[in-house]
């Protein structure tokens, strides 16, 4: 008999002990519930899932919560189409907003015809090992390594490496991102609107003869697109030119006719770039032999 009245205190304990955390449970959801609007996963699931953080949030989820506080507009996503941004608009009841595209742009334009190679590197094949070993062997410490690290991280197939070892970007599918600027060990990519045509295709900071003696299409520091231009548009600086971009209503083709190597460019609205008038033509289509000079 006792051992009855032990079990049935031990069976009135648990369900009393039972209760209680249930209640506790109850409690602690209404007092710590956080609301999130249904809507969230509505507009996340029209969204791309690229996670590429071009639209300014580190991922779609975070940028589909923005969207619904209004923090961001739907035309800040580049991956979707517009008619899907338009479709997200109307369903949140909000403008799509304007967002001028942007794009990746090359800041070498130093093929293996027209850059010498002064050390053969034979270690890991792309540019961030190459960069750990005394730069890559490149003539020019500032050149394009051209082992590809920017078209293998590019999740959009949006950059080709030519067979020149010249990484070339597809404007139409180019989504901003970032990656190709993060993984390049040489700082060569910047992100631009396509409203910025005026472009220095070289980070050279070498100035004339000795810089020239590496890449025949380097930046020589030679200023005439800076003499050329409305004054306070490009600046030579470090021996290399420089667009101010706050002034770039006042850009035209004047600024690269007369560049000798043609490292100052313009971009047409179809894509690409045009080298001036005075450019010097290339015609060589190999690769330059290796030298050490």
């Amino acid at each position: 008999m006792p051992d009855m009245n032990m079990l049935m205190v031990a069976v009135a304990f648990m369900a009393g002990l039972g209760l209680l955390l249930a209640t506790v449970l109850v409690i602690a959801n209404r007092l710590l519930f956080v609301y999130e609007d249904p809507r969230i996963d509505d507009v996340e699931d029209m969204l791309p899932k690229a996670n590429c953080g071009a639209c300014g949030s580190p991922g779609c989820r975070p940028f589909a919560e923005g969207l619904i506080a209004g923090k961001y507009d739907p035309a800040q996503c580049t991956v979707n189409s517009k008619e899907m941004n338009k479709y997200i608009a109307d369903f949140l009841g909000v403008a799509m907003g304007n967002l001028e595209k942007r794009v990746a742009r090359l800041a070498c334009a130093g093929g293996d015809h027209v850059a010498y190679i002064r050390a053969s590197y034979a270690g890991m094949k792309t540019c961030r090992g190459a960069a750990l070993v005394s730069g890559g062997g490149k003539g020019c410490a500032w050149g394009c390594l051209g082992f590809g690290d920017c078209e293998s991280e590019c999740e959009f197939d949006a950059i080709h490496m030519t067979r020149l070892g010249l990484p070339v970007v597809n404007e139409d599918l180019c989504t901003a991102c970032g990656d190709c600027v993060d993984v390049c060990p040489k700082d060569l990519f910047e992100l631009h609107p396509v409203s910025h045509q005026l472009f220095v295709a070289c980070r050279n900071l070498e100035k004339g003869d000795e810089a020239e003696a590496e890449c025949e299409v380097i930046c020589t520091a030679c200023e005439r697109c800076a003499v050329d231009s409305p004054e306070g548009l490009i600046a030579i600086r470090d021996n290399l030119a420089v667009i101010d971009y706050s002034k770039n209503a006042l850009a035209s083709r004047v600024a690269i006719e007369r560049c000798p190597t043609g490292a100052i460019v313009w971009f047409d609205k179809k894509g690409g770039y045009q080298v001036g008038k005075d450019a010097r033509k290339i015609v060589r289509k190999e690769p330059l032999p290796v030298s050490s000079r």
